[in-house]
């Protein structure tokens, strides 16, 4: 399916997702690149070291979630926009995913959203609770969205009202 559509298959999603056991740590980084392509900025963005050397660059990324901290250094760094950090922690009923973002203009904070999949489909409301653009993040916006726990490994971008 992700040769034709894009959109990776359930097994594919579940071989990179953390275990419940490091959900539970703290924020973790979620690499889902799963197409071999010359590609490792994501390996030097990385200051703990968790995304393991390549043994050759056109290798999948490989993460050790125990290593990861889920600074998010690496989210930027993706030119594939691959990779979202999850923060299961963040209460009883939400979590929250920091995802990069490549529109403008940019949502506000406390801005309603609507938590979109891989195929573009909505899935749930979303809030968002902190927009970063830097330099130190290669002007590539990261914004953490609040979504109810359930959707965490869900909800990979978001709409404005009005679609945007």
């Amino acid at each position: 399916m992700l040769e034709k559509t894009g959109v990776p298959e359930p097994e594919q999603v579940k071989k990179i997702t953390p275990s419940e056991e490091r959900f539970q740590k703290g924020p973790v980084a979620v690499v889902e690149c799963f197409q071999n392509i010359p590609c490792d900025p994501c390996r030097y963005a990385c200051r703990q070291g968790a995304i393991k050397e390549f043994e050759d660059i056109n290798d999948l990324p490989v993460i050790d979630h125990e290593l990861c901290n889920g600074c998010g250094l690496c989210i930027s760094e993706c030119p594939g926009l691959a990779i979202f950090v999850i923060d299961a922690t963040y209460g009883k009923e939400e979590g929250l995913i920091k995802l990069p973002y490549e529109y403008l203009p940019l949502p506000g904070q406390e801005e309603e959203v609507t938590g979109i999949d891989t195929e573009g489909q909505a899935v749930c409301g979303a809030r968002v609770v902190k927009v970063q653009n830097t330099k130190a993040l290669d002007r590539t916006p990261v914004v953490t969205l609040a979504v109810p726990r359930q959707h965490l490994m869900r909800v990979r971008s978001f709409v404005r009202k009005g679609g945007e």
